[in-house]
């Protein structure tokens, strides 16, 4: 397959892009480690400072099935996007190293963060989360189209629970178990500054406090349930803590429905950012 022109920059890439090629805001070069099996993905993981397991995350092989899955979207394509290269890779966590707000969510999207590269960056998800943290002042911009765009967030990080694009969107146990040293790894770095987590969904949700807990934080018990607008204050060992809130995620069944609104979502984002002060 010949390689494609970035819709931004123009530089032609292959598809998946491989490491240290020039991807916008590419974490890897070619020689970061990769890890191809769950144990070398927890030794990696280890201590590695942000830019380390960001570099880690977005070369990682170590579940077959997503690889395969990530990758063949990547070579395959939607029609609607088959003039540009696809990222076909994990993505990494993607915002400020010392957030304020942490948004979790669930994997990226086949067609989203697998072809740009940028968590919740490229469809029609993103859009509604980028609208949203643009009119609560955590987003620099109203939209999030590609790696490259110049767009920033203020004060905030976003991270999923699973770095690959999984098939039907629904990750295996055994792969979101793979995947969690990241997670855990990437919150062990971000709590310090942390004052408010938006878990997006019932999978973020999970995530969230199953990571905070393996950091010695205190979940009540019996565990909080998902709910949209759910607030749920984690102590943590050294008597600071973070504030847990829940969000329907912003996925078209979820917009087209009704059932999330912008001024729901809006909410949720305003409560984190004045809790985060």
């Amino acid at each position: 397959m010949s390689p494609l022109p970035h819709p931004l920059t123009g530089q032609e890439f292959d598809s998946p892009v491989p490491p240290g090629c020039g991807w916008p805001d590419d974490p890897a070069d070619p020689d970061t480690p990769v890890a191809t099996t769950p144990g070398e993905v927890e030794a990696l993981a280890g201590s590695a400072t942000l830019p380390l397991l960001d570099a880690a995350v977005s070369v990682c092989r170590a579940c077959p099935r997503l690889v395969d899955w990530r990758e063949g979207v990547a070579r395959d394509k939607r029609r609607a996007f088959a003039d540009q290269p696809y990222w076909g890779r994990p993505v990494a966590g993607w915002g400020a190293a010392e957030p304020k707000v942490l948004i979790v969510g669930l994997a990226p999207a086949a067609h989203g963060g697998n072809r740009t590269g940028r968590i919740f960056t490229g469809d029609r998800s993103g859009d509604w989360l980028f609208a949203a943290l643009h009119r609560t002042g955590l987003a620099a911009q109203a939209g999030s189209v590609h790696a490259g765009d110049g767009q920033r967030l203020l004060g905030a990080r976003m991270v999923a629970a699973v770095r690959c694009a999984p098939p039907d969107n629904k990750p295996s146990v055994t792969e979101r178990d793979t995947c969690a040293a990241w997670l855990h790894r990437e919150l062990e770095l971000v709590a310090p500054s942390a004052r408010a987590v938006v878990c997006l969904g019932s999978y973020g949700w999970a995530a969230a406090l199953r990571g905070f807990r393996r950091l010695g934080y205190a979940v009540p018990r019996p565990q909080p349930k998902f709910g949209h607008g759910v607030e749920v204050e984690l102590r943590a060992p050294d008597d600071g803590g973070v504030s847990l809130l829940g969000c329907f995620h912003p996925s078209q069944q979820n917009t087209f429905t009704g059932k999330l609104t912008e001024a729901m979502l809006d909410s949720v984002l305003a409560r984190a950012r004045d809790l985060a002060g």
